[in-house]
């Protein structure tokens, strides 16, 4: 099948080696053994939605909603993650899913940013979307990442100037050991569903994405074995950068969800 960018040969996945230096950046507070990182097995994970649309199959939210972009202010009120993520909610439906877009405020606290206490609060929030949604089958937690302010997270794709995204996963694990109090259930799922997602996205928009990011706690991943946080761009790319990656994201998650 002709693809503008990379194939991967399963001979090249299946070498820890490879895919660590490929596809990882590893954040010192966790680990990542053979045990866990086996490419076969994400490769088999089946993410074909089982729910019709005429239910909630995708529920999007944003754990820090105060997320803004470079070009945010009075002209621009809308360039925040919670704008990006209407524009995803919006892609998503035109291809004929149902989505939530929860636009809930999980890093404020009495007009305080709070963004350490901010997981806390959306877990409570989202978990009670999916209570009342049991059909929700995919969560995905939309953020931008924080870079220096030399550094400019774009490539062009599809001849539009486009933020990189990065995946990120939890991995309920220091390098000591797995975290009891933080258990997922889901751990392998999740991976499996950003490997996935990784590999459509280098297929076919070569430059699109970084590094599958891992780190040590759980950042509400295990409420669905379709979770993803996704980092799109930082707070140097302009908001229209934003927009435009939400257009292959929705591309990369449709591959995947229909199995294709």
């Amino acid at each position: 099948q002709n693809v503008p960018g990379k194939i991967y040969l399963k001979e090249q996945l299946a070498d820890y080696d490879y895919m660590m230096k490929n596809f990882y950046s590893i954040h010192s507070s966790t680990t990542a053994g053979r045990d866990l990182m086996n490419a076969d097995e994400f490769l088999s994970r089946n993410f074909k939605l089982t729910t019709g649309a005429d239910q909630p199959q995708i529920l999007i939210y944003h754990t820090h909603s105060q997320e803004t972009f470079a070009d945010f202010g009075a002209d621009q009120p809308d360039a925040t993650v919670v704008g990006m993520g209407s524009y995803l909610t919006s892609l998503l439906e035109q291809k004929g899913y149902h989505v939530i877009h929860d636009t809930s405020v999980y890093d404020l606290r009495d007009g305080k940013l709070d963004r350490n206490k901010a997981y806390t609060y959306a877990l409570d929030g989202i978990t009670r979307i999916l209570q009342d949604n049991p059909s929700v089958e995919v969560v995905l937690d939309l953020h931008r990442d924080g870079v220096r302010e030399g550094v400019h997270l774009v490539s062009d794709v599809n001849g539009k100037p486009t933020a990189n995204i990065m995946f990120f996963n939890g991995l309920s694990q220091t390098p000591t050991g797995e975290i009891d109090y933080l258990k997922n259930p889901y751990r392998e799922d999740n991976l499996a569903f950003s490997f996935q997602m990784q590999l459509k996205a280098a297929a076919y928009f070569p430059g699109y994405t970084r590094k599958i990011y891992l780190k040590g706690l759980r950042y509400n991943m295990h409420l669905r074995p379709a979770s993803a946080l996704i980092e799109v761009g930082a707070q140097t790319n302009t908001y229209q950068e934003a927009l435009n990656a939400m257009e292959p994201l929705a591309e990369v998650l449709d591959m995947v969800l229909q199995g294709k």
